[in-house]
């Protein structure tokens, strides 16, 4: 009982974390390349300590799951660009409700590459969280409905791509999650510094700080905390504790921007949000089969 709510603690404090992310890359406004190198640069340092404590450094570690993992690490660094880039766009409520896709795309990268089949009632909660993008895409922002719209896309890009980091870190079942996670930033230092400002460092301790607390805190700490959770708890409690973060980054975005979604938006989002919980929790929608016939035969 006692490491199952140490568990839920972890879990919790690394969603209230990362809620506040979309503030942090908004307010400070730094160019997205740089804040996304220091990142990997503070986070692999990070990270390096924490697999060095945990002694898992090499622990299953193969020409063959390094390739896997660095492939991951190509795929989570473009979700960090597409939801980081979708902030502006599309506003920090908006983008996590449409980030909050990426159950589905689980689902449809596993029917495509796993063969795994889907239910009707994994179809019926796809129809909801489609409708609800929809009704988001479809509410103009105040920022321009071309630039609105990009930002919607880009949110759903980033869903596609955590849901890739995600399939590649399943099929690494065997080995640390803390070194798949080092690996990642590493690859993601790799493909970043051709593009970071590296010639005109900043001189601004402030700067610093950023970088610093992008890495450290956002990146390091959130996957020690993150994954220390997840290896506690039952997958159901770690799946109802991870919707905080969108509660948590909705609810910041309308106390420091004032951001305030509009009826469509409310009811888009809503949809979004109650589909993924359904899906993560196998709730089931009246008069739809929670499994495939082919599955009930078996």
């Amino acid at each position: 009982m006692q490491t199952r709510l140490r568990g839920a603690l972890e879990m919790s404090a690394a969603m209230v974390i990362s809620g506040t992310i979309g503030w942090f890359v908004v307010r400070f406004d730094q160019p997205l390349v740089d804040v996304l190198f220091w990142r990997c640069v503070f986070g692999a340092a990070t990270l390096f300590v924490a697999c060095a404590a945990l002694g898992v450094l090499r622990r299953g570690l193969t020409p063959r799951t390094f390739a896997l993992a660095a492939f991951g690490g190509v795929a989570l660094v473009a979700n960090w660009l597409l939801i980081f880039a979708s902030f502006s766009r599309a506003s920090i409520s908006i983008a996590t409700a449409v980030y909050n896709t990426q159950p589905f795309m689980l689902v449809a990268l596993g029917a495509l590459f796993f063969s795994e089949r889907l239910t009707a009632m994994k179809v019926g909660w796809l129809c909801i969280a489609f409708a609800g993008v929809v009704l988001v895409a479809q509410a103009k922002g105040g920022g321009g409905s071309g630039d609105y719209i990009t930002g919607v896309l880009m949110a759903l890009g980033a869903a596609f791509f955590y849901a890739v980091a995600a399939i590649v870190a399943k099929k690494l079942g065997d080995m640390a999650p803390h070194l798949i996670a080092l690996i990642q930033v590493c690859v993601g230092i790799a493909m970043l510094a051709p593009f970071a400002h590296l010639r005109a460092l900043p001189t601004d301790a402030g700067i610093w700080g950023i970088h610093l607390t992008m890495g450290v805190i956002y990146t390091g700490l959130v996957f020690i905390l993150l994954y220390g959770a997840i290896q506690k708890l039952p997958t159901t409690v770690a799946g109802a504790l991870s919707f905080i973060y969108p509660l948590v980054a909705i609810g910041v975005d309308f106390v420091a921007f004032g951001q305030r979604l509009t009826p469509a938006q409310l009811v888009g989002a809503a949809a979004i949000l109650i589909a993924a919980a359904g899906m993560t929790f196998g709730w089931r929608l009246p008069g739809l089969p929670g499994r495939s016939p082919a599955a009930r035969k078996s």
